[in-house]
């Protein structure tokens, strides 16, 4: 597993902040900035840009506070649905809140919540009255009135006008969201036409790191953003516009280039001049191509996340929350750079440990759950599960006594903590699962620590399991989620349940 930069941030922080002022600075100093994409802990971009830091538009936020304000967008039914961000397992409405906390940790504050598209949903109600009461401003944009095509009713007083105004104080103002359809390019669009009103002429741009506009159109990197999106059904093209404007090839993807002529109109409308963007990718301050630094580097890292989103959308399908085609669209994919499963070395290590527990147990007729993980240095460990632990968990333990160089034969866990626990789960809260899932074993471990010197050095090894690549043969209980979420392994899993219960605990 390489683990070569194939990023440089301290290039992209330059070369972006410059962009971004050099862009505000084409229109009076006001500008709404558009970011699409996470804000903060942008796991995705680190996964197929290796070198590229989860937080480096924070870093970027940092630089520039002086001078910004931040909006932020959350589409009201996100809330009334409560839509999940799979990074975290926490809801949209949930994260904004995590967004703020984040931001004030960085000595950033947002200058107000806008609930879009907001329709009186109870969920959003309550939502605003929980951010008022802790004092954080919250503004409401209904629907935009005639959007997308009757320009006319979108840039009026039925429209825009509609949408009470924000009033920020910077030059520039950062327009973000927890995830696509939010309502950011809405509520820019809305402060515009209120601010040509009041004659001053600012500007509107994206910040939208996906797909690479300077990258060809089936880059790894490119394709691992269309894996991204597959569920929502969103495809790279050649931006059209661009090619017609300066005969260059630029790169976008589809509802941007669908959207550009009406976008265009209402730019044109709103300011009342001809517009100073011909095409999407104009509209773009985007710097990420240029601090590529090597290619062959993040054309691997890139192909195995497509190999990852295949097995994500498959376990998502298994469970309800996505349909065929989106797996299926995913697969295409993944043939396209001729990527697969074998990629993964885990994959076939984790149903050889799978095998392993099966003949070890022979007779015994429960399901087997074999994981394995690969180590920064290539080294591969399984693990399997038992009546005392799931596969994740003893799959952990077995790594990080790898990493600390314990002999197997030495237990990190006392079997007097493990009998408590199984006590406590079976005779006190009458649990029907007695094995340790990994959040539980994750805490013994810290508990066997205190008086286990091989506990305490294996314990310290825990932070080196950061992405890595792991793969488990079963879809992880919710305990064993949580602690892989923790860990910042990048896991993958089969998509088969590791037990008949339709309800798992």
């Amino acid at each position: 597993m390489s683990h070569t930069k194939g990023f440089d941030n301290d290039r992209y922080l330059q070369e972006q902040a410059a962009c971004i002022i050099e862009r505000a600075g084409q229109f009076d100093n006001k500008l709404y900035l558009e970011f699409g994409g996470k804000l903060i802990f942008d796991y995705h971009a680190a996964r197929i840009l290796p070198g590229f830091d989860p937080n480096v538009k924070m870093r970027l936020l940092q630089k520039l506070k002086d001078r910004t304000d931040i909006l932020l967008c959350i589409y009201a039914g996100d809330i009334e649905r409560k839509k999940v961000r799979a990074d975290f397992g926490i809801t949209y409405d949930a994260d904004a809140l995590k967004l703020i906390d984040d931001l004030r940790d960085w000595g950033i504050e947002v200058t107000a919540v806008i609930i879009t598209r907001f329709d009186d949903q109870p969920a959003a109600k309550q939502f605003i009255n929980r951010l008022e009461r802790r004092n954080i401003k919250v503004y409401t944009h209904r629907a935009t009135q005639g959007y997308p095509t009757d320009v006319e009713t979108i840039v009026s007083q039925q429209g825009y006008g509609a949408n009470p105004y924000i009033e920020t104080r910077n030059p520039i103002v950062v327009v973000t969201g927890p995830g696509p359809g939010s309502g950011k390019m809405a509520t820019c669009l809305s402060q515009l036409y209120h601010d040509h009103l009041r004659g001053n002429g600012s500007g509107y741009a994206k910040f939208e790191t996906f797909p690479i506009w300077n990258l060809p159109l089936k880059h790894p990197v490119n394709v691992a953003y269309e894996a991204a999106t597959a569920d929502l059904g969103d495809f790279n093209l050649v931006d059209p516009f661009h090619l017609e404007a300066y005969g260059e090839t630029a790169i976008n993807y589809n509802r941007d280039v669908e959207i550009f002529p009406v976008l265009k109109r209402i730019l044109e409308k709103i300011m009342g001049e001809k517009s100073v963007y011909q095409s999407p990718t104009d509209m773009g301050v985007n710097r990420a191509g240029f601090a590529i630094c090597d290619d062959s580097v993040v054309r691997i890292a890139a192909s195995q996340e497509v190999v990852r989103r295949y097995y994500r959308y498959g376990c998502e399908y298994a469970m309800g929350c996505t349909d065929r085609e989106t797996v299926q669209r995913a697969e295409l994919l993944m043939e396209e750079l001729g990527a697969g499963p074998p990629d993964r070395k885990v994959v076939a290590a984790a149903a050889e440990a799978a095998r392993e527990g099966q003949r070890k147990q022979k007779g015994n007729k429960g399901v087997f759950c074999g994981a394995a993980i690969e180590l920064h240095d290539g080294a591969v460990v399984a693990g399997e599960n038992s009546s005392l632990m799931h596969a994740a968990s003893s799959l952990v333990l077995n790594a990080i006594k790898t990493l600390a160089g314990i002999p197997d034969t030495i237990h990190l866990l006392s079997p007097s903590i493990i009998e408590s626990i199984g006590y406590l789960k079976k005779d006190i809260l009458n649990t029907k699962q007695l094995s340790l899932d990994l959040e539980e074993t994750l805490i013994a471990l810290s508990i066997s620590a205190t008086t286990n010197p091989a506990a305490q050095t294996a314990m310290e090894k825990l932070k080196e399991l950061r992405n890595c690549e792991m793969h488990i043969t079963h879809i992880p209980s919710p305990g064993d989620e949580a602690g892989l979420r923790r860990l910042g392994v990048n896991v993958t899993s089969d998509p088969s349940f590791s037990s008949k219960n339709l309800y798992v605990t």
